[in-house]
């Protein structure tokens, strides 16, 4: 099993822009078969340092990422919205 974790940073950082990409992103379940477990979430303290969404995601193996690296969701839909909304991201992949 490996862990898959993306933290953004949006170029709107509102209430609402944070809640649209949280959906978006929760979106996968039942769309993208690669997925083990999904977790997505939204700071809430505004630092300075601060990213504006999480996403973490259970995956069994490295051809798993590959495959939910390169499903026709996630990249039409969740990458395409997410590129659009992000000015930034961060991204780290373990295994567990």
């Amino acid at each position: 099993m490996l862990k898959h974790i993306v933290c953004f940073k949006l170029a709107n950082p509102t209430d609402a822009e944070k809640l649209r990409a949280r959906e978006i992103l929760l979106s996968m379940i039942g769309n993208v078969p690669t997925l083990r477990a999904i977790e997505v979430g939204c700071d809430f303290l505004g630092s300075p340092r601060s990213y504006d969404v999480i996403l973490q995601v259970t995956l069994d193996d490295k051809a798993a990422l590959e495959e939910y690296q390169n499903d026709p969701y996630h990249c039409l839909v969740v990458k395409t919205h997410m590129h659009a909304a992000a000015a930034a991201s961060i991204a780290v992949d373990y295994y567990l």
